[in-house]
């Protein structure tokens, strides 16, 4: 099941046979209290050199969220939007919790975007899954509902099926839908990982979607975050994650994802392996 997403210089393709998709997560201003001032300015400088660093790190794709608070958040996301596309050629992921930010994003978009997100909540889908079917997008859905974040995989493979039914009944083409997992941080919970491996390993066995998820959940609290995204990544790919929203900008991470494309064979005969080693030594001879 190959889930297609596209801008009008480039196609990228999500699939348990394809490299694995790395969403570049920084264009983002949680967290950032000098690029929300920024914002509420109207100064969209900063979006430049996050799109400058995600794309050289490696990205494929590039998540886009402007929710700051004091703002209006439709304006700024269809701006953010139109400059990240005058600047590079990478498909849209546009994040968003507001249905009005969502739609002009949508509006303004070239090209076949990913929708991040909707949760299993009906009342939910039903504002959000209309929205996805006219405008031609894919969507990002998270299995939990009105009950909040279900403990166990099997919990979260039952939600996922309510989504797919919910997808088929807008005759949304299933390939659209990329499931979140829902990874959780290990350092509040010894067994959250493997509750979301399991859950990725279900879902892949049930329904072959593709899957998405916030890499860096996992390893939040923690000291060494690196390390920990670096290695978890890998071991969910071997069991059917077929994307991320991870930090495109950090060689560790995207090294271990490169490497595993190339030893679960997505990356057939190390084709991308060995091209991007060559271009590593093209841009700096002395390493």
């Amino acid at each position: 099941m190959h889930t297609v997403l596209s801008s009008p210089g480039k196609t990228v393709t999500m699939g348990h046979d394809q490299p694995f998709v790395i969403i570049g997560e920084r264009i983002n201003p949680t967290g950032r209290r000098i690029f929300q001032e920024k914002l509420r300015a109207g100064d969209l400088s900063t979006i430049n050199i996050d799109v400058e660093a995600q794309v050289a790190g490696g990205a494929d794709v590039l998540d886009v969220n402007m929710g700051v608070p004091l703002t209006d958040e439709p304006a700024l996301l269809a701006s953010a939007i139109k400059l990240v596309q005058s600047l590079t050629d990478l498909p849209i992921c546009i994040d968003s919790s507001v249905h009005e930010a969502l739609e002009a994003g949508l509006a303004v978009y070239q090209g076949k975007a990913l929708v991040n997100s909707v949760t299993g909540e009906d009342d939910r889908m039903e504002i959000i899954l209309p929205l996805v079917k006219k405008y031609g997008a894919a969507i990002i859905a998270l299995p939990n509902d009105e009950t909040g974040i279900p403990a166990t995989a099997k919990e979260r493979l039952d939600i996922t099926e309510k989504i797919v039914r919910a997808i088929e009944s807008y005759k949304i083409p299933l390939e659209d839908l990329v499931i979140d997992p829902l990874a959780m941080t290990v350092g509040a919970d010894p067994e959250a990982v493997k509750i979301t491996i399991e859950a990725i390993h279900l879902i892949k066995e049930k329904f072959g979607l593709n899957m998405t998820l916030g890499a860096s959940n996992v390893s939040f609290g923690l000291p060494s975050r690196h390390a920990l995204n670096a290695a978890f990544l890998p071991i969910a790919m071997s069991h059917g994650l077929t994307s991320a929203v991870m930090d495109a900008r950090t060689p560790e991470i995207v090294t271990s994802v490169r490497a595993a494309d190339l030893l679960l064979g997505t990356d057939a005969w190390g084709g991308n392996w060995i091209g991007r080693f060559r271009a590593q030594q093209a841009a700096n001879p002395s390493a």
